[in-house]
């Protein structure tokens, strides 16, 4: 079962930015995000809900200016959606607890294992470092 919040309780929790791609499927400009050339080992979180998404061993540069996994922790986690906005087909991925906008999934992730590559907006995301 999704997360239920009203919209002043997302606004409150996430702050402008955040709230702006996760709950209106927004983009934020490419170049711009935290974790675009973070290269930490740990597990990537849903900023909305902190439900683990992606592994940093996942994450790979692609150089399209946002961070790029060539797959979810697992698929339960991550749902698929056709996405027919502006004048394009794409796929969106959202977080399957919160239901917030992460980004894109398309195939063209060459050289990796999935053929994947998950486009997605670090101000969706969170980190948890690895423990050594």
């Amino acid at each position: 079962m999704a997360i239920e919040k009203t919209e002043e309780e997302w606004k409150q929790e996430l702050g402008e930015e955040s709230y702006r791609v996760l709950r209106q499927k927004g983009t934020e400009r490419p170049h711009t995000g935290a974790y675009n050339k973070f290269w930490e080992e740990g597990e990537y979180v849903c900023k909305g809900c902190n439900q683990v998404l992606f592994e940093s061993k996942t994450k790979f540069d692609a150089g399209c200016g946002w961070p790029s996994f060539y797959e979810s922790i697992d698929k339960s986690k991550v749902l698929e959606k056709p996405d027919y906005s502006h004048g394009m087909i794409r796929v969106e991925v959202v977080c399957s607890n919160c239901l917030g906008h992460l980004g894109h999934v398309f195939t063209d992730g060459h050289g990796t294992p999935t053929g994947l590559r998950y486009c997605i907006n670090s101000v969706s995301l969170g980190f948890k470092k690895k423990e050594s």
